[in-house]
């Protein structure tokens, strides 16, 4: 744990370290690790509600033949009620065969897109998420504060533990705040994807979350379950929540 910040009482600053950690435990659950994206459950429904269909229209029709044959020659079927429900089935197929048409049109649309997004590969980015990248032993985050105002930092691995405690003083404005990637005990971790939490805490002893973008370069481009994600090194995130996009030196 860092001793920069001094400024407020070792209660406060216990209290305040516990919430960061609190908080980057919680963010462990949701880690989304590059090659571990899960895939759209769309075309999948669609193709089972098109062979549920053709059984339950194969059977329709089967049943309303075999009615036909041994029907009261007295009293036959209502051909109006025949014809509607034979309607109503040529109409689910034709919207189930429609919603199939949609899923390719968006397919071709997403390949589109990864293809152009690809150009992003390599660059570095800052992003909107709790999902911290260790690359080549590195990491950073960038937050805004004030002068004097004592933030939390705390890191946790993918199976819920924390890693890496910190506790800064920020200056007013713009601050980054770097991890060498080793852990409170000085061991160097391996990269991938970590949680991070940041919190402060008033002049009340009411703590709350402090914004944040963390930082990494851009090593591929994957489709993720309902977005574009950015790999960044074994760290996944999603492309849209990208906020700034610099070239790598």
């Amino acid at each position: 744990m860092s001793t920069t910040a001094t400024t407020s009482s070792t209660s406060q600053l216990a209290s305040l370290l516990q919430a960061s950690e609190s908080a980057a435990k919680t963010g462990a659950t949701s880690i989304s690790t590059a090659g571990s994206t899960g895939t759209s459950t769309a075309s999948t429904a669609s193709a089972g509600a098109f062979a549920s269909l053709a059984t339950n229209e194969s059977n329709f029709l089967t049943l309303l033949t075999t009615q036909l044959k041994n029907q009261d020659p007295s009293s036959p079927m209502d051909t109006n009620e025949m014809t509607s429900e034979l309607a109503t089935f040529a109409g689910v197929e034709q919207q189930v065969q429609t919603n199939q048409n949609l899923e390719s049109l968006i397919s071709l649309n997403e390949e589109g897109q990864l293809t152009s997004d690809k150009s992003l590969v390599g660059e570095k980015a800052s992003v909107s998420s709790s999902t911290l990248p260790l690359q080549s032993g590195k990491a950073s985050l960038t937050f805004t504060g004030t002068s004097g105002e004592v933030v939390a930092i705390s890191v946790a691995n993918s199976a819920g533990q924390v890693v890496k405690d910190d506790l800064v003083s920020a200056s007013n404005g713009s601050n980054t705040w770097s991890w060498d990637g080793t852990d409170n005990s000085g061991n160097q971790l391996s990269d991938g994807a970590y949680s991070v939490a940041v919190k402060t805490m008033n002049s009340s002893g009411v703590t709350s979350d402090v914004s944040f973008a963390v930082n990494g370069t851009i090593t591929g481009i994957t489709k993720g379950s309902t977005d574009m994600e950015a790999e960044m090194g074994e760290a996944e995130v999603p492309l849209s929540s990208v906020s700034s996009i610099s070239a790598s030196s």
